[in-house]
């Protein structure tokens, strides 16, 4: 029997890449600060992925009961909106460190478990590789910062057979919507530095987010990702055309259709 190693698995997306993995055979090491539903198979480790001892602490437990894993999936994220001129410095550094600096952590103290043929599977966003659009700039620093972690660690450990794969998911039915709706209500009713018409800007959010998909796409996604013989090294899904038409634009002109659509009338 295979074991993974998931963070956030009591999230949308985590819990429904906890139930595929389980019903593929595997046993699930869920390390998260909130405890998922019980499910056979899966072992909760209650962990603070922004505390290092408590990563350290969770891969010896994980050591000590299965001896080493097969797959290590870092789902675990936050999202936040806000601009970044009037974004106060905890809020900023949170992101990073919960985005990205918990990866960082769970790789290190994990991967001397990973046995032969083990693979590392890192969660991004459709975000990661485009331009942002305004006020997304925290979490989208954030998820391209990690994409390219995905790609360095990609490169070394390959060196020693453990691939690397980034999934990068669009608009998911998950919790990650309700925080971006109250996250932009907060920011319309509380920036002082921009006046912009904040109901064009809901307008935006909510098209981005409309062709949302269930989580347990990225599940499916998930699957695919560790059975592959030869595993793809990145995995997208739900792709938003919109997105991908602005960023095909010049700067400038992203810019000039930015100022259009969210300027105060």
């Amino acid at each position: 029997m295979k074991t993974a190693i998931l963070t956030g698995a009591a999230g949308g997306m985590g819990l429904a890449c906890a139930k595929k993995l389980i019903g593929e055979g595997w046993t699930v090491f869920a390390l998260d600060r909130r405890e998922p539903p019980a499910l056979p198979g899966l072992r909760f480790i209650e962990t603070d992925l922004t505390d290092g001892a408590a990563v350290k602490a969770a891969a010896e437990t994980v050591q000590k009961e299965a001896g080493g894993a097969d797959a290590i999936v870092s789902m675990a994220g936050i999202y936040d909106l806000d601009s970044l001129a009037e974004m106060e410095e905890e809020r900023f550094a949170r992101c990073f460190n919960i985005n990205l600096f918990a990866v960082q952590r769970v790789v290190h103290e994990f991967l001397p478990l990973l046995r032969p043929g083990g693979r590392a599977v890192i969660v991004t966003s459709e975000l990661a590789p485009l331009d942002p659009l305004p006020f997304t700039g925290v979490y989208a620093v954030t998820k391209a910062a990690l994409m390219r972690f995905a790609d360095s660690l990609r490169m070394e450990l390959q060196l020693i057979g453990r691939p690397v794969i980034e999934l990068r998911p669009g608009a998911v039915d998950t919790g990650l919507i309700g925080d971006s709706t109250r996250a932009l209500e907060a920011f319309c009713e509380n920036t002082k530095l921009y006046r912009c018409n904040s109901k064009r800007f809901r307008e935006i959010v909510d098209r981005v987010e409309a062709r949302k998909v269930p989580p347990e796409k990225v599940a499916g996604l998930l699957i695919k990702a560790l059975s592959a013989k030869r595993p793809r090294l990145t995995y997208c899904v739900n792709r938003n055309p919109l997105l991908l038409l602005m960023n095909a634009l010049p700067k400038r002109w992203q810019c000039a259709a930015i100022r259009l659509v969210l300027r105060e009338r």
